[in-house]
């Protein structure tokens, strides 16, 4: 493809404005719009946040396509890192606890109990 044809908006194909024309319709606007208040903490919605009517008013302007298209990477990414923090919070079960929680917890998972003497050392 040459320099040329990657600036002529009339190479497209429809299928890639038909992409276009899809992304920036009303209702999938409305359902990014939606995704990405799901991804936010929740807050009333008598008193949204700033961060909130930022992205209303962002929304309520026209879209251009670049716009779209990001707005869907984000979406993409802030689900990714909810689903990363999720999986390492089941997989790593003793990430937030302290050391002797742990060993107690490891001790207790093969069917041992600490010793009495750990128990002595903790309370002083």
């Amino acid at each position: 493809m040459s320099c040329h044809q990657c600036l002529d908006i009339s190479t497209t194909t429809p299928d890639q404005s038909r992409a276009h024309t899809m992304a920036a319709s009303p209702s999938r606007l409305r359902s990014m719009y939606r995704s990405i208040l799901r991804e936010l903490p929740t807050r009333p919605l008598n008193s949204p946040s700033p961060i909130q009517q930022r992205i209303r008013t962002t929304f309520a302007s026209s879209a251009e396509p670049q716009q779209v298209e990001e707005a869907e990477q984000y979406i993409q990414y802030v689900k990714a890192q909810r689903m990363y923090a999720t999986l390492l919070e089941r997989y790593n079960p003793g990430m937030g606890m302290d050391e002797e929680e742990r060993v107690r917890l490891t001790a207790r998972r093969v069917g041992m109990d600490m010793p009495e003497e750990w128990y002595e050392k903790k309370k002083k």
